[in-house]
């Protein structure tokens, strides 16, 4: 979240955060938004087992700021169909690794339980399907001796700070769109994940 942010402010950028929710009253973003001057708001307590009354609450204080887009950051619920259908083709997350391997939790654990040779992080559109949605940039880390989750976890992470700002910026400057169950990017439809260190060697011709 303070990534995309800050990376907001850059001139080049085309977007603009307009407000921090969350459902975890203590959550340490919601205080960093505020510092950052972001209006931060608390949902409904994590610990409510009534996903139809959260999502209720969610998507008020959603319509009421008429977001062009919904950036997921750290945001551990899974969302029912009905409330992706109400935003479909408005709703990004990146997952921590390079999808469609690993989906769900624990994936830095399960990549080196595999034996990987690199793993990574993916931004994706959201779908009813967990992980699922198509994917739009990726970006890799090669898997060290000695690796354990953590310094894994520490490594994609800077990776994540810049391909997700990089994503949110192509939609908002009209470059991104969902169609047809598909992401497109400059009007033709992905293939597969652009891949961040071949768009860096393209920005840098």
């Amino acid at each position: 979240m303070r990534a995309l942010v800050e990376r907001s402010r850059e001139a080049a950028m085309s977007y603009e955060v307009v407000q921090v929710l969350s459902d975890a009253p203590a959550a340490p973003g919601l205080a960093l938004a505020r510092d950052l001057g972001v209006a931060a708001r608390t949902l409904t307590p994590s610990q409510s087992s009534d996903r139809g009354a959260l999502e209720r609450e969610m998507a008020a204080a959603i319509d009421s700021c008429a977001p062009a887009l919904i950036v997921l950051a750290g945001f551990m619920r899974i969302l029912s169909a009905d409330f992706v259908a109400r935003y479909a083709g408005r709703i990004l997350n990146i997952h921590p690794s390079l999808l469609p391997k690993f989906p769900g939790l624990h994936t830095h654990r399960r990549a080196l339980e595999a034996h990987e040779a690199q793993t990574g992080a993916t931004v994706h559109f959201v779908t009813a399907e967990l992980d699922g949605g198509p994917a739009i940039i990726q970006a890799s880390v090669k898997v060290q001796p000695g690796d354990d989750a953590e310094s894994l976890a520490a490594r994609v992470q800077v990776l994540e700070h810049r391909i997700y700002p990089t994503a949110v910026h192509w939609y908002c400057a009209g470059r991104l769109h969902y169609r047809r169950g598909r992401a497109w990017l400059d009007g033709a439809a992905l293939s597969s994940p652009v891949q961040y260190a071949g768009l860096e060697a393209s920005e840098d011709r």
